[in-house]
């Protein structure tokens, strides 16, 4: 991706302890990239959600580029919880937009578009097809609000 230099700083196993979900993160931006794989239950999206709260302090992320290309799965119970629990606690920590890759799958798909109209009223959030379309737009989103030339 054009000059978003990730740094891998983890993985998290299913159930059975294939990869989950590849964790990386682009200090200079602030960008934290969740790649995601597998078919996703709500339990699962609720750990990684918890586990990247907890990075937070660690890797200050005020972008989440979410990739689920090469996810399938239904994960609506989760959604509540993502809303008025882990929403809140992420903005709190700093985070400012969402950059949201759909998976192919029309199950992910419709969790994923129940997710982002929930989110939507709250935070900037985008969907797209690909990875380097979402980091347009969220690069986009990091950059410092523009100020108007004051008259002298």
């Amino acid at each position: 991706m054009d000059s978003l230099h990730l740094q891998p700083i983890g993985t998290l196993p299913d159930a059975n302890g294939a990869v989950l979900v590849e964790l990386q993160y682009a200090a200079p931006q602030k960008v934290l990239y969740v790649r995601w794989f597998g078919n996703l239950t709500s339990r699962e999206v609720t750990l990684v959600a918890q586990e990247a709260l907890k990075l937070q302090g660690q890797y200050p992320f005020t972008l989440l580029l979410n990739d689920k290309t090469n996810a399938t799965g239904d994960w609506v119970e989760a959604m509540d919880w993502l809303e008025y629990e882990w929403l809140p606690r992420a903005m709190e920590g700093g985070l400012r937009s969402i950059a949201y890759v759909f998976s192919p799958d029309m199950h992910n798909q419709l969790a994923s578009m129940e997710f982002f109209e929930r989110v939507r009223q709250y935070i900037p959030i985008q969907m797209f097809q690909d990875v380097p379309a979402a980091w347009q737009w969220l690069r986009r989103q990091g950059l410092p609000p523009r100020t108007a030339a004051l008259p002298q």
